[in-house]
């Protein structure tokens, strides 16, 4: 197997891990998320549904193209910014919606969004229309990042 063959591999076993662990944990349907205070600034709940099938198909797709397009350089930093990314988020989803510790939530939501900016820059340096493609997932955790932060002031005002 060549190189590009299994950075990509790795890219899209990545958002498997991603979309798999975050379901795991990410539960908005029973009574303690329906009833907990909610920043107003919260979207509503049927553009999450939208919104994260769209971002997985995409992050797998660029991560293709990293794998094909980039050196081999280039797609490592990609690659370990993505785990780590995926890490994080995954680890927002644990504190969240299983401790409810909305600090610890808040700051890996947040390290989410910031080790996403250099995936969206490498993503920009391969291809444009990808990184167009890309952004609404990089708004979109900096977006949850921001609600994330809400959450735990609601929490600690309550």
């Amino acid at each position: 197997m060549t190189f590009r063959t299994v950075a990509a591999a790795a890219g899209i076993a990545l958002v498997l891990i991603y979309m798999i662990g975050s379901s795991l944990w990410v539960n908005t349907g029973d009574s303690w998320f329906r009833d907990l205070a909610k920043p107003s600034w919260q979207p509503p709940s049927y553009l999450f549904g939208l919104i994260w099938p769209y971002n997985f198909v995409v992050i797998g797709i660029a991560s293709v193209l990293i794998a094909q397009r980039a050196s081999k350089v280039t797609t490592t930093i990609y690659l370990a910014f993505f785990a780590l990314s995926v890490a994080a988020a995954l680890i927002w989803a644990f504190q969240f919606y299983r401790p409810h510790n909305f600090l610890a939530s808040a700051i890996a939501l947040t390290a989410t969004a910031l080790l996403t900016l250099p995936m969206t820059y490498i993503v920009s340096t391969v291809s444009i229309p990808m990184a167009v493609a890309f952004a609404p997932y990089q708004i979109w955790v900096a977006i949850a990042a921001s609600l994330s932060w809400g959450y735990w002031q609601l929490a600690r005002l309550a």
